[in-house]
């Protein structure tokens, strides 16, 4: 292992295979550290919904094709409300890929990456400090040996409970997530243009996800009220979710093929994106509902913005850490007001009356909806959205248009 490191990336899935790759390509010497030992491991828990504000980030990569070679689809969804169909044209468009190829695939190419070193199996158990900053790491590797490493910047791509974090003294803030999540692959028929669908059940929302190799995740986000019944009759609860959706899946018939899976607690978590000597990607630095579909997307544009924030600093030797506090306010600038956002639907409460009125105007009117789906691909920031013009056409809109496809969306079970 290279004694003259500049980075430690500490994570090789999206996060951490972006900062690593993109930071190689500028020169920099990088140990991207993974604690499975096996190459081809993968995230489960995660609906695999790249959003289109990535596709940049994955063209500059250079994997689009490899992706669609592996199956991936490009995405886009239509979504079902009580004010009818609000369909996506798919003028922006990301991609569809389970991580079972996806990050393999990421984590090959940041391996061929000239610079950068993948060490599977290393497990890091502690920071190694100097003057109050972080300048290495001791990682256990697969054979129960500890190595130390140093460089100037450990880079902290190690998921939503980021052990860094809590090692570095920078811990999370845990915004609390009323609603829980179950998901599923099945055999499904599958329309021509393979559109994700999302039903706004309000407070609950399913969703389906065509993927790669004739498979659809299937995934319903309950309220927590509903955890008790839901677990006490696991399949019947699950299937009782889709029954009687506007154009929804017929599971009752469809082949299953795996199990019902599940995840309890969502906290949403947002950390300071850097610290002296240390920064944060991906769930790292801000995890998010997945209600929203975000996380695979801001993985790879937070890998992307880190790398270029501090590339020049790394591979000079000096200005790394204004180069991290670049990188901290446009992480803040870009994302935070979005996870605001988030964290507000993820109490799950009914609708307000401002945002029933742009639901409505979404529905009803081609111009608002074209608005409505690049703010929810998070290609347009709040503040160009949320102004008080737009907000007075919604209301507007939602009281003189009326719902360009009407559909009928039955209440959401009570599973008691």
């Amino acid at each position: 292992m290279s004694g003259d490191l500049q980075a430690i990336v500490v994570g090789a899935s999206v996060a951490g295979c972006t900062a690593a790759t993109l930071l190689g390509r500028q020169g920099v010497r990088v140990a991207l550290l993974e604690r499975s030992s096996d190459p081809r491991a993968y995230k489960k828990a995660c609906t695999h919904y790249i959003q289109p504000c990535a596709l940049k980030t994955l063209e500059r990569l250079g994997i689009v094709d490899a992706i669609e070679r592996a199956g991936g689809l490009r995405n886009g969804s239509d979504s079902c409300s009580f004010a009818g169909w609000i369909r996506d044209p798919r003028e922006d468009y990301g991609y569809n890929l389970r991580r079972e190829k996806l990050d393999p695939l990421l984590r090959e190419m940041a391996a061929g990456t000239p610079g950068v070193e993948l060490h599977l199996g290393h497990v890091v158990d502690e920071l190694v400090m100097q003057e109050g900053r972080v300048a290495g790491v001791v990682a256990r590797t697969q054979d129960g040996a500890r190595v130390t490493l140093r460089a100037a910047l450990v880079v902290a791509a190690d998921g939503r409970h980021s052990k860094l974090g809590d090692m570095a003294g920078i811990p999370a803030t845990k915004i609390p997530n009323n609603r829980f999540l179950h998901f599923a692959y099945y055999r499904l028929p599958r329309a021509k243009d393979a559109l994700s669908k999302i039903w706004l059940r309000d407070p609950d929302v399913c969703y389906t996800f065509p993927n790669d190799d004739g498979l659809t995740c299937v995934a319903t986000m309950p309220v927590k009220d509903k955890l008790p019944a839901f677990r006490a009759d696991l399949e019947g609860s699950f299937l009782r979710m889709f029954d009687g959706l506007p154009e929804g899946p017929d599971l009752r018939s469809a082949e299953r093929v795996s199990d019902i899976l599940g995840m309890i607690e969502m906290p949403n978590t947002e950390r300071r994106a850097a610290g002296p000597g240390i920064a944060f990607v991906g769930d790292a630095a801000l995890a998010s509902d997945p209600v929203l579909g975000v996380g695979c997307g801001w993985a790879f544009q937070s890998g992307e913005w880190l790398a270029d924030d501090v590339g020049r600093a790394l591979s000079s030797g000096s200005g790394l850490d204004e180069a991290l506090e670049t990188y901290a306010h446009h992480h803040r600038e870009r994302l935070h007001p979005h996870q605001r956002l988030v964290n507000a639907f993820s109490r799950a409460k009914p609708h307000s009356g401002l945002e029933r009125a742009l639901i409505r105007a979404a529905a009803s009117d081609t111009a608002f909806r074209r608005l409505f789906l690049r703010f929810n691909a998070r290609l347009l920031h709040p503040r160009d959205v949320l102004t008080p013009g737009t907000l007075a056409r919604a209301v507007w809109l939602a009281w003189t248009r009326k719902p360009s496809e009407p559909a009928t969306m039955p209440p959401s079970p009570a599973l008691s």
